[in-house]
């Protein structure tokens, strides 16, 4: 059993409810989002966006092992959650979190995870030049889904080139331009099931003066 299931699997136990139960979503499925609970991730990356009155979508972020998302915790009106990859969920009523200290205080390291990438994500949007965003954007994706591997980091989900640029305010088209550069230089690559490889040292300078912290 994976690891992140087995740590949900504990979490229920320590919160037993007749109800309880692992809710799952396939990869590509769309996630309801209420504002009656809050869902935390068993297992999976969920992705989190909004639509502007324009009709496009906005990238809010991603919600990985142990995270929470809830429209209760949100303020926009139009809030979207899709699984990237098949997702275990695990639901939470709003009373419960009200009425339970340990499982408010289990969640607040969560949140407060959530809110520094949502700030992050702010700070790439407030980057002048469109590389510069993207490359801050690699960044961040390496702290937050990315797997060590020979090769450098490894993104353990594909994310498409509209994903991207939906997240640095771009085009798919430039994306796909920059993204082709970066391979040519040697700073990213792709593995057998095409999914994104970032070089440590091609993309390590970046870090000094970058508008990120580790430590996700």
């Amino acid at each position: 059993m994976p690891p992140t299931l087995k740590a949900v699997l504990e979490t229920e136990r320590r919160h037993p409810r007749e109800e309880r139960r692992l809710h799952f979503y396939a990869k590509g499925e769309t996630i309801p989002v209420l504002a009656q609970g809050v869902w935390q991730v068993g297992q999976g990356l969920v992705q989190l966006s909004t639509l502007y009155p324009t009709g496009e979508e906005g990238l809010l972020g991603w919600v990985g092992p142990s995270m929470c998302f809830s429209l209760w915790l949100s303020c926009l009106e139009t809030y979207q959650a899709k699984a990237l990859s098949d997702v275990y969920l695990m639901w939470f009523s709003v009373t419960e979190v009200e009425s339970s200290p340990r499982l408010a205080q289990e969640m607040l390291p969560q949140l407060a995870r959530r809110l520094r990438q949502v700030e992050a994500m702010l700070a790439i949007a407030g980057q002048r030049r469109v590389e510069d965003r993207l490359h801050q954007l690699l960044l961040l994706l390496k702290q937050e889904i990315g797997q060590p591997v020979s090769q450098g980091t490894r993104l353990l989900v594909r994310l498409t080139h509209q994903d991207i640029a939906s997240a640095i305010g771009t085009s798919r088209v430039t994306v796909t331009r920059m993204l082709g550069k970066l391979r040519k230089e040697g700073a990213i690559d792709l593995d057998a099931k095409r999914h994104l490889i970032i070089r440590d040292t091609p993309l390590s300078h970046l870090r000094n003066g970058s508008v990120l912290r580790h430590g996700f």
